[in-house]
């Protein structure tokens, strides 16, 4: 096959090829284990000098996916608090392939354009956050966190005289960085990538699960009253669902020279349901706020949401111009301005897509459906003679471990820890271990929007099931010279 032209009969063959065999993977996920049971087909490895073309090539990779690929879409994937794709995000996912949008702006694609605009704007609305505040959609909550907290940056370089994004931070003091022990690693990455030093960021907590102080946060906030402040606040802590305590933090804040921004990657969907709203109090009174996709909203990956409150701080971290990318009018945005990306996928269709097929009240029963979900399996966990819940089940995370009678607190780690690979192994349900309080124990959740009653029930009676086996590989270890 010496030049892809060549191949421009097989278009048409190949949609149909991927089509078919996507939609075979896809109607087994529900019942298929998580992990596969063997992993023999693998895609060639070397560059080959003659290509193969379309179908061959794809055939291949086809082969090699049913063997290769965790079943990370399907019902029983309780890992990383993932979701999976709605039949309407994954169809306007395929489209937005075929369509080929790059979203920098009106002039590249004034479709692709249109449609982020309306989405952004349907998600504010889904969230409670107001109607004036600007909005882009990133590839998660990595870039998320590093939009909302590239404006705060340059907020607080304009708050000592300097504009940062032209003259850079080497003539300003350390930014101070304030968050509870909630903060995740991807807020930590994104402050890395800003050049603010992840070290720089204190957490306040009250105890040993991370909660904030509120009563540390303000006397840190004394000590720095001359200098402007960033805090993070976190809606959706990954151990347990916990929230900081959003409106008592942006008060405290509104005392000082602050920004606040929130980082509520899953945790924002709580603003969805009634029944949860709130724990999300007082976030459209704060300055920042990020979202992920791939998420509770259950759109393909890639896919997050960052929104600010000032547009000004936003633009003016990401503006960009040159002779050959035109002029944008105002009431035309280039989305490609207001986030680190300039060729930009068109990751609205997707969101825009399932927002219009199932709408508010969709997302609200589903959100509901997986509630109630969670405090199943924590009654699961609480009857369990053998099983140990850690937290509350605030949102739609279990945390609990195992402990099993006449094991010693100190053993309890190591078995914990190895009772996590045989789940993972065993692939019936996926999820591994965290540390929470100093403990090993497990986080599930519950995001997918195909998972039902019958998934979750396999949490506990896997756990249980496969308990006795690891303290017997523990103890074996332990025995052997």
């Amino acid at each position: 096959m010496p030049d892809p032209l060549a191949d421009h009969g097989n278009l048409g063959a190949a949609l149909r090829l991927a089509a078919k065999e996507a939609e075979a993977y896809l109607a087994r996920i529900d019942d298929e284990p998580v992990r596969p049971p063997s992993r023999r087909a693998q895609p060639t490895s070397s560059l080959p000098e003659d290509g193969v073309g379309s179908l061959a090539a794809l055939s291949e990779l086809i082969a090699a996916s049913v063997d290769g690929t965790t079943r990370s879409a399907g019902p029983r994937y309780f890992h990383f608090v993932m979701g999976g794709g709605t039949p309407a995000a994954v169809g306007a996912d395929w489209l937005t392939a075929a369509v080929d949008q790059n979203s920098y702006s009106w002039l590249s694609s004034p479709f692709a354009s249109r449609v982020e605009q309306i989405s952004i704007a349907w998600l504010q609305e889904l969230f409670g956050l107001p109607a004036s505040w600007s909005g882009v959609i990133t590839t998660g909550a990595t870039m998320a966190n590093f939009v909302g907290l590239a404006a705060a940056r340059r907020w607080w370089g304009l708050e000592q005289g300097v504009d940062v994004e032209s003259a850079g931070t080497s003539g300003l003091p350390p930014m101070t960085i304030l968050s509870s022990g909630y903060v995740h690693v991807s807020a930590l990455r994104a402050v890395a990538m800003l050049g603010l030093g992840r070290d720089r960021v204190r957490t306040l907590s009250r105890d040993g699960a991370g909660r904030v102080d509120l009563d540390e946060m303000s006397v840190a906030l004394r000590e720095h009253d001359s200098e402007p402040v960033v805090i993070i606040a976190n809606a959706g802590d990954v151990n347990t669902g916990d929230f900081d305590p959003l409106a008592d933090i942006v008060a405290l804040a509104r005392e000082h020279r602050v920004w606040v921004h929130v980082d509520g990657a899953f945790g924002l969907f709580a603003a969805v349901s009634p029944k949860t709203r709130h724990l999300v109090k007082g976030v459209d009174l704060a300055d920042s706020v990020i979202a992920d996709g791939h998420k509770w909203l259950n759109v393909p990956y890639d896919s997050g949401f960052a929104f600010v409150r000032d547009p000004t701080y936003q633009a003016g971290a990401f503006g960009t111009s040159a002779a050959y990318l035109g002029a944008e009018a105002a009431a035309r945005p280039a989305f490609g301005n207001l986030g680190p990306e300039m060729s930009r996928r068109a990751r609205s269709l997707a969101v825009w897509a399932t927002l219009r097929a199932y709408g508010r009240d969709g997302y609200r029963a589903m959100v509901e459906r997986h509630l109630g979900l969670a405090q199943r399996v924590a009654e699961q966990v609480d009857a369990a003679p053998d099983l140990e819940r850690m937290a509350d089940v605030t949102l739609n995370v279990i945390c609990f471990r195992y402990r099993p009678p006449g094991v010693s607190e100190a053993q309890l780690d190591e078995i914990n820890r190895r009772l996590g690979e045989l789940v993972l192994e065993d692939g019936r349900v996926y999820f591994g271990t965290t540390v929470y309080d100093a403990k090993v124990c497990f986080r599930p959740a519950i995001v997918n929007w195909r998972t039902r009653e019958d998934d979750v029930d396999l949490i506990v009676s896997t756990v249980r099931e496969l308990g006795a086996r690891a303290v017997a590989l523990v103890e074996g270890a332990r025995a052997r010279p």
